[in-house]
């Protein structure tokens, strides 16, 4: 289920790559623009806000690194995917300087471009289920509680007889909680189950 359009900028300078990548993620329901020119991508990026930028590291006029110099001037949190034929330990190190979320290898496969666009997504917050929405208010609630009372995940774990680790995957939502184990949470934090889910 999706809460919101998640917008995604494709800069490459082949045209027909454009193309394919606007087919397969408009089909994944992501709204898709493209740009052919370096030039073209930045005044797009400039004007308008995406959520994710897919580059081609390799254009004329200028390289995908220093296109991505020239938004990191800017946008340190736009998610970029970098495109390329040519994988180096250069373009490698430089991407990661660039924050560079992940790389997708020319000839594109659409199983694992779609798959490192949902990642990102997911990573991002951009896309939740109710599901998720909900584990991260409560996890996000439980970790506000546990700093206002300056306790440590130890010391709750202490309390509740909950582990370091479950506590960790909760406040991180990264594991749904039992109602068993939420109210002992709550009761140790000096709250209770309502305020756990309060402006969900």
């Amino acid at each position: 289920m999706k809460n919101r359009v998640v917008e995604i900028l494709v800069l490459d300078d082949d045209p027909d790559t454009c193309e394919v990548l606007k087919h397969y993620l408009s089909k994944e329901g992501f709204k898709v623009e493209v740009a052919n020119t370096p030039a073209k991508g930045l005044d797009l990026l400039e004007r308008q806000s995406f959520h994710i930028l897919i580059l081609d590291l390799r254009m004329p006029q200028m390289d995908g690194i220093q296109v991505l110099e020239k938004i990191r001037e800017k946008d340190r949190d736009l998610a970029v995917i970098v495109l390329t034929g040519y994988p180096s330990v250069e373009t490698a190190v430089a991407s990661l300087k660039g924050g560079v979320a992940d790389y997708v290898q020319k000839p594109i496969d659409k199983d694992r471009l779609v798959e490192v666009v949902r990642n990102v997504v997911r990573q991002k917050g951009l896309m939740q289920t109710p599901e998720e929405k909900l584990l991260s208010a409560v996890g996000a609630k439980v970790r506000a509680l546990r700093k206002e009372q300056d306790l440590t995940l130890k010391q709750v774990a202490r309390r509740t007889g909950l582990s370091v680790s479950l506590l960790s995957q909760i406040e991180r939502a990264e594991s749904a909680a039992s109602v068993a184990s939420l109210f002992k949470i709550a009761s140790a934090l000096n709250s209770s189950l309502e305020d756990l889910f309060s402006g969900f």
